[in-house]
């Protein structure tokens, strides 16, 4: 059984409680429960240990920031920037999440229980045989998956009711990597001209299958069921949407 550790983050600024979490994984605690964390930014960054963290409350943003390895889970909200640029790792949040979730991020996976912000999955690129993988349960704010250069994103619109369309525009702006899909109805005129619509094939379906079922997992929820519904593709219709803009 891991040894838990609890830090209590009532009162505490940032950089104290960041430390505090700090010390405790590199002293080699495998579990860290923070309770009463009330907006506290940078929780998590650039950690690089195998170490499983419990947030209680609603962390600031930039949760994970540039982390490689270890598994956070919240338990509550989260606010924006949540996985910015992560490298290895997991983000598991049971509940909502802000703008800009896994902005930039080029490998791990996060996982959002609810509804996300504006800008989800903005500059997801792939490095070095990583991908980065996003998961949401509920739905998103305008431009999801702007300027996104690899990984997957994965919309599940479990909070719509029959027939209800996704709300989002703009989806795919600048898309020139990666693969978007989405349960749900989606109409052709909130997509960027950049984006293409795909029928899946089989190796879509076992990535939604593996995928959905980590989510079901997490949440509570039937795997079968979620893929039940029809899933729609997105795929970047070029490599360099902009380079002419640039390129003599």
């Amino acid at each position: 059984m891991k040894e838990v550790v609890t830090i209590d983050g009532q009162g505490i600024f940032y950089r104290e409680l960041n430390a505090k979490l700090r010390q405790a994984a590199w002293n080699g605690t495998q579990k860290i429960e923070l309770r009463n964390v009330y907006g506290q930014r940078y929780i998590g960054t650039n950690l690089d240990k195998p170490v499983e963290i419990e947030i209680f409350g609603t962390p600031g943003n930039d949760l994970g920031i540039f982390m490689d390895g270890p598994r956070i889970i919240v338990h509550g909200n989260a606010q924006d920037g949540c996985g910015n640029t992560m490298n290895s790792g997991e983000i598991i949040i049971h509940g909502h999440a802000g703008d800009i979730l896994g902005l930039s991020a080029r490998g791990g996976k996060i996982f959002v229980r609810e509804d996300v912000g504006y800008r989800a999955g903005i500059h997801m690129k792939e490095y070095q045989g990583k991908k980065p993988m996003v998961i949401i349960g509920g739905t998103a704010q305008d431009f999801l998956g702007e300027y996104m250069a690899g990984g997957i994103l994965i919309l599940l619109g479990l909070n719509l009711k029959e027939g209800e369309r996704h709300k989002a525009n703009f989806i795919g702006t600048g898309m020139h990597g990666g693969a978007i899909y989405m349960r749900g109805e989606v109409q052709e005129f909130q997509l960027g001209k950049e984006v293409g619509v795909a029928e899946l094939d089989e190796n879509d379906y076992l990535i939604l299958k593996e995928l959905v079922g980590e989510f079901a997992y997490h949440f509570g929820y039937d795997a079968e069921e979620i893929l039940k519904y029809k899933f729609t593709k997105l795929f970047p219709l070029y490599l360099r949407p902009y380079g002419r803009l640039y390129a003599y």
